[in-house]
């Protein structure tokens, strides 16, 4: 009687030989084996970057004296900042920070020269949008050292005693919206965004595919109903399904992590209502470029984990290269952080936000396209 081989090589290398067919033949698995990889070598390489620098600035320059410019100059060559714009008065200041234009605005108050030379140490105040702790925190350290020293050229010889011990002005840092630099202030709104993201654009993800692999998509190419209307059809449920994620994540924002709410809460839904259809229509497009529920899965993580890394939630935004600003610049995640953290923690009303919302609009309008258009009508 012959004994069974526990194990045949040909049977087993016949299997090995079949899995690496089947692999080619999924190009988005094998897409996924090989891209996954790549992205997050460069992302975390190349875009991700804990200290930035040439943090966009304004200066209130009511002194334009030699001693005003050589603290310009002396800001500049820190790398740390980067002067883009003028503003002539306090409220246009503000503005630019409300809006998120400028990180920092270095005001130069009047007679700063004349004071200076009098030994009176006038101040200088340095007010910084501080909604991300993580983005200034390093460029505000810095700025003791570099007032310290941005005058020892001018004030030499017959002026050196104005220098003092203790330096020749005062420096007066506002860090606003987020004075105490408390992480959770910045983190939890941005959460909101994560987690629609991630939620919204799984869920559509597999509407379409999970109709296919259960056999009813026949039923639903059978009535009588166009592209459109079958995909706003599976969107809008959806809606009210992040709604109760939004209201969950502001309920606990507010009671348990005491997230100022400065701004219009109306507002804010409103704002989220367009982000929230963003996220749709790139899942229900998803779902019709899918051949299957694991497709539609993989789709969602390689959109999700660009949108995680490079839309400023973990990182700071303008630490990343220009590349990595242009891509993050298309995502929804970006624009909606800078609405949700605007209202919540600046009290930006709606002509702060206006122009976020209609990149979100457009990403929207262009994603829902595309799926309609990639919608069948067949099986096929």
């Amino acid at each position: 009687m012959k004994t069974a081989i526990p194990i045949s090589f040909s049977r087993f290398w016949a299997i090995v030989v079949k899995e690496f067919i089947q692999m080619r033949r999924d190009r988005l698995t094998f897409g996924m084996i090989i891209g996954i990889p790549v992205v997050q070598l460069m992302l975390f390489g190349y875009a991700i970057n804990g200290d930035p620098k040439h943090l966009p600035t304004a200066v209130l320059l009511a002194d334009s004296s030699q001693q005003g410019r050589s603290v310009m100059v002396a800001l500049r060559n820190s790398d740390y900042f980067r002067f883009v714009r003028e503003v002539h008065t306090e409220t246009e200041a503000d503005a630019a920070l409300a809006r998120g234009e400028v990180q920092f605005v270095v005001t130069i108050p009047e007679n700063f020269s004349r004071n200076l030379l009098r030994g009176d140490k006038p101040t200088i105040l340095v007010e910084a949008d501080a909604t991300d702790p993580s983005a200034t925190g390093n460029a505000i350290a810095s700025l003791h050292t570099l007032l310290d020293g941005a005058l020892q050229r001018d004030l030499k010889g017959s002026l050196a005693f104005l220098a003092g011990e203790s330096g020749p002005v005062k420096l007066r840092i506002h860090a606003r919206y987020n004075p105490e630099g408390i992480s959770q202030y910045n983190i939890v709104p941005g959460l909101m965004g994560v987690v629609l993201t991630m939620t919204m654009v799984m869920i559509t993800g597999l509407a379409i595919t999970r109709e296919r692999e259960r056999g009813t998509m026949e039923n639903l190419l059978s009535m009588p109903t166009r592209p459109l209307e079958v995909l706003l059809g599976k969107i809008i449920p959806y809606i009210f399904v992040g709604y109760i994620q939004v209201g969950l994540i502001l309920i606990a924002a507010r009671f348990l992590f005491h997230v100022p709410m400065s701004g219009s809460i109306p507002l804010l839904l409103l704002s989220t209502s367009v982000f929230i259809a963003a996220n749709l229509a790139m899942g229900i497009t998803f779902s019709t470029l899918a051949k299957n529920q694991l497709q539609a899965v993989q789709m969602t993580f390689f959109f999700f984990l660009p949108s995680l890394l490079l839309s400023g939630f973990m990182f700071p935004f303008r630490g990343m290269p220009v590349w990595a600003q242009v891509i993050g610049e298309v995502l929804p995640l970006t624009h909606f952080l800078r609405i949700i953290r605007g209202i919540l923690l600046k009290g930006n009303g709606f002509a702060e936000v206006a122009h976020q919302l209609w990149q979100i609009s457009l990403f929207a309008a262009v994603i829902l396209t595309v799926g309609v258009k990639r919608y069948r009508k067949t099986l096929d």
